[in-house]
């Protein structure tokens, strides 16, 4: 019988400004949740809380237990008050013995996650960003057996360059190149992974691949990289950055017009800046430009907070970011900041 339980620890009054106030609750806030398939810890905060990215400040565990963020599906949560402060509890289990068979629909080593890792999957896999000189100098596909031009996963293909016998290797695409918007600063450029393979056989320069995964059809000149070493976490704590982070979204994913909820964009900020997985960073809207009716001047309107988004991966000058909440339409070079 499992014995987790989750709580969250709510203050009530809010400090003097300029110092730490406490997260609040909503007005609406129901009494009690079931968690649901599909329900992530931001869902579930988001219903309890304003500003749902201060669940690691409010919520409190069991000091038995190794991770307080672990819930599950069928868990019921309340909200009670302990010692006059509110407080959402986990419901105990049954403890009472049944000797009737049963059949637990939900895995209890399935906990429910962060934010939805569906939406960012392609990002967590060995997709990185690097210098261009690295991308040219790599092997890279001639063509596929038969002189095919498109090839798959369980497909034979040939390479040139060099590679030891045996190796693994990525298939990469070349990807965007990231330029700065302020500073013309180049920020890397990505390498798309697409598929992965290992060399059979290697006859001078050229190479001999058998592709034993893709996630699109494989062409030439696509190149072969390493694999990376990089451990990618998926163990989100939400949190606001240490220091002041001004940056934009410099891409959207699939490049679509208008950015909304679960896009994931590019934001031109990354490790040397301070970045970190698990970094809030709220979205703001350059505001419009005026006309002064008065002196005829043209003003540029203030920007408008419209959007919070969480950093779930970094690189040296970049960052890859998804957006969690839109109160209205985002766009590209739109602003990003400490929430």
């Amino acid at each position: 019988m499992r014995t987790l339980f989750l709580t969250f620890a709510v203050a009530l009054a809010l400090m003097v400004q300029g110092a730490w106030a406490s997260p609040e609750l909503r007005d609406d806030h129901p009494e009690q949740y079931t968690v649901q398939e599909g329900d992530t810890l931001w869902d579930i905060s988001a219903r309890f809380l304003k500003e749902p990215w201060n669940w690691p400040e409010i919520w409190s565990a069991n000091p038995d237990i190794e991770n307080p963020h672990l819930i599950y599906p069928g868990d019921v949560l309340s909200l009670v008050y302990i010692d006059g402060e509110p407080r959402i509890v986990r419901e105990p289990e049954d403890r009472v013995i049944r000797l009737s068979p049963q059949i637990r629909e939900t895995p209890i080593d399935t906990p429910i996650p962060t934010i939805p890792l569906d939406a960012i999957q392609s990002f967590l896999s060995e997709t990185r960003i690097v210098d261009e000189g690295r991308l040219e100098e790599a092997p890279y596909i001639i063509e596929g057996r038969d002189r095919r031009i498109l090839s798959g996963s369980g497909d034979r293909v040939y390479a040139r360059g060099e590679a030891a016998p045996r190796e693994v290797l990525g298939i990469f695409r070349r990807g965007e190149r990231y330029i700065d918007p302020d500073t013309n600063e180049f920020l890397g450029l990505e390498a798309r992974a697409i598929g992965r393979g290992q060399i059979s056989d290697i006859n001078g320069e050229i190479l001999t691949v058998d592709l034993t995964r893709s996630r699109e059809e494989i062409r030439s000149e696509d190149r072969l990289l390493p694999t990376p070493d990089e451990r990618i976490t998926t163990d989100f704590v939400p949190s606001a950055p240490d220091s002041e982070i001004r940056g934009k979204m410099i891409a959207v994913e699939d490049g679509v017009s208008n950015i909304g909820q679960y896009n994931v964009v590019t934001i031109n900020r990354g490790r040397r800046e301070g970045m970190q997985p698990g970094h809030v960073l709220a979205v703001y809207k350059q505001g419009e430009q005026a006309r002064d009716p008065v002196t005829n001047e043209i003003l540029q309107l203030p920007s408008e907070r419209a959007g919070i988004l969480m950093v779930f991966r970094t690189h040296e000058r970049l960052s890859y970011g998804l957006v969690l909440q839109a109160n209205r339409p985002l766009e590209l070079m739109d602003e990003v900041r400490n929430p």
